[in-house]
């Protein structure tokens, strides 16, 4: 019987989270530290994608979609047709880096319309010349996350104005260790990704300001957190089956995941959300829960 046991004992349940590769640190760091605590519960981390994590999550197949951009009305339609209804819950802010070779000593910043045009599908920047005129005609070799990424989502909403306008000429890579490797490798690069791994590899890439139309503005806890550093600023989320909710130990994780994701998070590179959104959150989990808040 259970009776002499404690409450981690009770617990035996499997929780499965996947998505964004911009989430997964977060991901991973919570899972390794509840599961410590409640190693009856075994909670694995993926990271296919945004778009791939939402695909599974509406088909069923996972409890927890992390993602790097708000559910599209697709996938919202997805989920609706297969009857999967879901809690969407902030977790942390992060920005995008423009990054360049550490050897590029003629760039420190770059405006958002030289982004536009470098990056726009059809556009005809193919040198570093075609960008600005005192700039050298040495060919701009592009890197950047392909196109199940979130951040390519992102990326073409913030700078181009509308989801998938990106130029398809570049070197793709769901992996931006893959991406950080050509960047190094290539004296007249261009790239982006996110924040949190562009931090991690500081030393050997460069990352450039951005001129949102306010001047240059460097990536950063600061300039994130309160949205100076514009239009490359984001919200990440998890998204979590009210399904799964009603199981065991998976209520228990969520809120251990909105209690500590607050202390865990600055390690990861990324920037917390205030305090009163983890809050909100833990709110918003014992709703859907099924289990009332204390104070009502």
């Amino acid at each position: 019987s259970a009776c002499g046991s404690g409450p981690g004992d009770a617990l035996q349940a499997q929780i499965s989270m996947d998505g964004s590769s911009s989430v997964y640190p977060i991901a991973e760091a919570v899972a390794e530290e509840f599961q410590l605590r409640t190693p009856r519960v075994m909670v694995a981390a993926g990271r296919s994608g945004t778009r791939g994590g939402f695909e599974r999550f509406c088909r069923g197949e996972t409890d927890v979609a992390t993602a790097s951009r708000p559910i599209s009305g697709a996938e919202e339609a997805r989920c609706a047709d297969n009857g999967i209804g879901y809690v969407e819950l902030p977790v942390a802010m992060d920005g995008i880096s423009i990054l360049v070779n550490p050897r590029n000593t003629m760039l420190e910043c770059l405006t958002v319309e030289e982004l536009r045009r470098v990056w726009r599908l059809g556009s005809t920047v193919t040198t570093w010349r075609d960008v600005r005129p005192d700039l050298p005609p040495e060919p701009i070799q592009l890197y950047g996350p392909g196109t199940d990424s979130g951040t390519f989502d992102f990326f073409a909403e913030a700078v181009i104005g509308e989801p998938g306008a990106l130029r398809t000429d570049f070197h793709a890579s769901e992996d931006d260790n893959v991406l950080a490797q050509g960047l190094i490798g290539d004296r007249y690069s261009l790239g982006y990704f996110g924040y949190a791994y562009a931090e991690e590899n500081r030393r050997e890439l460069k990352v450039l300001g951005v001129d949102g139309g306010a001047g240059c503005v460097l990536p950063g806890a600061e300039t994130i957190r309160g949205g100076v550093y514009a239009p490359l600023s984001r919200r990440l989320f998890v998204y979590v089956s009210k399904t799964s909710l009603q199981r065991p130990g998976m209520g228990a994780f969520m809120e251990y995941f909105m209690t500590h994701a607050p202390d865990l998070i600055p390690a990861t590179g990324l920037v917390p959300l205030p305090e009163s959104s983890y809050r909100e959150n833990l709110e918003v989990l014992r709703r859907a829960g099924g289990r009332e808040p204390g104070h009502e």
